[in-house]
């Protein structure tokens, strides 16, 4: 019986803990990443995730010509910084971060309607570590309001 409860703990606790870390991380994201969109308005969408150093991403998301965009990388402060790349359908790079100062904001209006692919990176710190660092990265996307 001791058996089956240790069993049944373990099972919930496994259960449990990849949605705890996801509710964290999206806690994380609306508490300081959102803040970084200022002065734009939130789409309302929390993009976010644990990474861990050498891990990647990929987001896809649609934006509409004649709107003008900020697009925000956000990682908690045991990552490196956060590389990120957007790019069009063509397989052309829009914006690379690496090539500006690893900025987390790029703000952009487009000429034509289209999906664009967000790729982030945590890349590998240059500090020797056992273990890599983990933690929260959010992608997050605001809009001017139009007058």
């Amino acid at each position: 019986m001791r058996r089956i409860y240790l069993l049944f703990l373990i099972l919930t606790l496994a259960a449990v803990t990849p949605s705890l870390s996801y509710a964290q991380c999206k806690g994380f994201a609306k508490k300081i990443c959102k803040l970084e969109l200022i002065p734009y308005i939130h789409d309302g969408n929390y993009h976010a995730a644990i990474l861990t150093e050498g891990e990647e991403a990929e987001l896809y998301k649609t934006f509409y010509s004649g709107q003008d965009y900020r697009i925000s990388i956000c990682g908690t402060d045991a990552l490196p910084e956060i590389e990120f790349q957007v790019v069009d359908s063509y397989k052309n790079v829009l914006y690379d971060n690496t090539e500006h100062n690893n900025s987390r904001i790029w703000d952009f209006n487009l000429e034509s309607s289209q999906q664009l692919k967000i790729a982030i990176k945590v890349p590998t710190s240059e500090a020797q570590s056992e273990y890599p660092a983990s933690g929260c990265v959010a992608i997050m996307f605001g809009f001017k309001e139009t007058k």
